[in-house]
């Protein structure tokens, strides 16, 4: 069995998102990548979660075209296989369609960063793609979801804010490693939350600015991060 290990890692962190109550149903995914070997294992289509074994993930290159496996690959496999392939830097890939974060990518509305809760994780309000138009949804849509990511991130850097709402779908969120991209999908959905019932309360709440976003940011990234470098130039 290929990348035993690899398997193991992806269906735990698959397994985080339901322990964490970020799933419904069979929806959502979790995939890591082999640099060295240029192989992705990603969950199953369809697949109950509590049925799944290692050896139900299915293989495949950074292409998508299948290396190992008797079952169906996540339909979100194209999406994923686009991330891997633009962002080096990116080592696992969450997907889910956790309650608060797809009200935010429903409503096409990027999810502010209000406090320091959300500035020790991400280092800016989450983004928002841009709507498909109906070719792109026709056509290869999971393939086209990746290039609006893609595009939403022509400028930011992709580990200072490891996470996307894709409009009128559902939240991406990413991390070195499959775990760590689990982790990240629950700290959005858990700040998602947050801005929600903040702007509820109070609707003219603002972005807390830049000082608080790089002190907390800073403070646990530190300063080898990309933006502690880039504060070092200034």
């Amino acid at each position: 069995m290929l990348l035993a290990t690899l398997r193991e890692e992806v269906l735990e962190a698959n397994l985080d998102l339901v322990r964490r109550g970020l799933v419904l149903s069979t929806f959502g995914n979790t995939s890591g990548v082999d640099r060295e070997h240029g192989l992705i294992v990603i969950k199953p289509s369809g697949v109950a979660y509590e049925n799944m074994k290692p050896e139900d993930l299915v293989v495949t290159d950074l292409d998508g075209k299948l290396v190992e496996g008797t079952l169906r690959p996540s339909s979100d496999l194209p999406t994923h296989a686009a991330l891997y392939r633009v962002f080096p830097s990116i080592g696992g890939i969450a997907h889910t369609h956790s309650e608060y974060a797809t009200a935010w990518a429903q409503a096409c509305k990027s999810i502010p960063c209000l406090g320091t809760t959300h500035a020790d994780y991400f280092h800016g309000p989450i983004p928002v793609t841009e709507v498909l138009n109906e070719d792109e949804i026709a056509g290869e849509y999971e393939r086209n979801t990746g290039a609006a990511i893609i595009r939403t991130f022509a400028n930011v850097d992709v580990m200072a804010i490891p996470a996307v709402l894709v409009a009128n779908h559902g939240p991406f969120a990413w991390g070195g490693d499959p775990q760590t991209a689990a982790e990240t999908a629950w700290m959005l959905e858990s700040v998602a939350r947050i801005a929600y019932l903040t702007v509820n309360i109070n609707p003219r709440t603002s972005d807390i600015g830049k000082s608080l976003h790089d002190r907390h940011f800073l403070r646990k990234h530190g300063e080898k991060s990309y933006y502690g470098q880039l504060r070092a130039k200034e």
